[in-house]
């Protein structure tokens, strides 16, 4: 055998690569075995190779998904720094969200410590009452809870600001409302409807914002505390109530914001969740 002949057991030890791992990355076409033994056929690599096993290890490690990594090295080959630039960067936000997440995760394992009892103080008792119908502004996209809510909640906000409306006394008479018009809870492409409670005229040639009547419903309601991304526990509440007291649900559900997260830390968010009932 030469010596630049490496059979995949040796290159495993090499690159710190699992055997597993190298037989996927041949499959696919991203590390294949450039030589072949003389003697026994079987397919080697080189030692010219151990780069780029490093690479995919170092690579994979980093997060990046296999696609990404064939994507990656394939504009090095290029020298296309552009791509790399693109892909590195997007990972980078990526890893900052992650960064954002289990900080959060962090706390709440700071703050439970010994009890599995997740979040059951940070949501009131559910109470029925009567919601009357309210003259709303309106905006709709598809996008994600996350980033969307926000967004939207922004645009409306300018919106009421701008210069016209101002003349016209338009103001808020009540808090943003998110309404969920989806039937199951989605990473991405969620239905998201924001709704301001508003009095006065508008003046717009901006067909994205509509001025809506919101119905007037019966609800279900709980307040909850604390960070908007634990508020599931509310809905848990609210369905376990509408099971326990039959009743049935009549509507998408809304969650008022009740103050500003730009005023107040995350423990301190308080969102009201409604959801429209009927008896059955």
């Amino acid at each position: 055998m030469k010596f630049d002949r490496i059979p995949i057991g040796k290159f495993s030890l090499m690159t710190h690569l699992t055997q597993k791992a190298l037989r996927i990355y041949d499959k696919k076409g991203l590390l294949v075995p450039e030589a072949k033994d003389a003697f026994t056929n079987y397919r080697c690599y080189t030692y010219d190779q151990i780069e780029r096993g490093v690479k995919i290890r170092t690579l994979s490690w980093m997060g990046f998904s296999l696609d990404e990594i064939a994507t990656l090295l394939d504009a090095e080959e290029k020298s296309d720094s552009a791509t790399i630039s693109v892909l590195m960067q997007k990972r980078c936000a990526h890893t900052e969200k992650e960064i954002l997440r289990l900080q959060k995760v962090q706390q709440v394992l700071l703050r439970q410590k010994d009890t599995l009892e997740l979040y059951s103080m940070s949501v009131s008792e559910p109470a029925i009452k009567e919601v009357p119908q309210m003259r709303v502004l309106s905006k709709k996209e598809i996008g994600s809870y996350e980033v969307t809510i926000g967004k939207l909640i922004e645009d409306l906000f300018g919106f009421i600001e701008s210069r016209n409306n101002l003349r016209n006394n338009l103001k808020m008479t009540g808090p943003c409302m998110f309404i969920c018009h989806d039937e199951e809870y989605k990473e991405t492409g969620a239905n998201i409807e924001v709704v301001l409670p508003v009095s006065g005229s508008i003046s717009t040639d901006n067909f994205e914002v509509e001025l809506v009547t919101l119905p007037a419903a019966t609800v279900v309601s709980v307040i909850h505390k604390g960070p908007y991304e634990e508020v599931g526990v509310a809905y848990t509440r609210l369905f376990e109530y509408i099971k326990n007291n039959d009743l049935k649900a009549a509507g998408p559900s809304r969650s008022l914001y009740l103050n500003d997260p730009n005023e107040v830390c995350e423990e301190e968010f308080l969102t009201e969740v409604q959801i429209p009932v009927k008896p059955l």
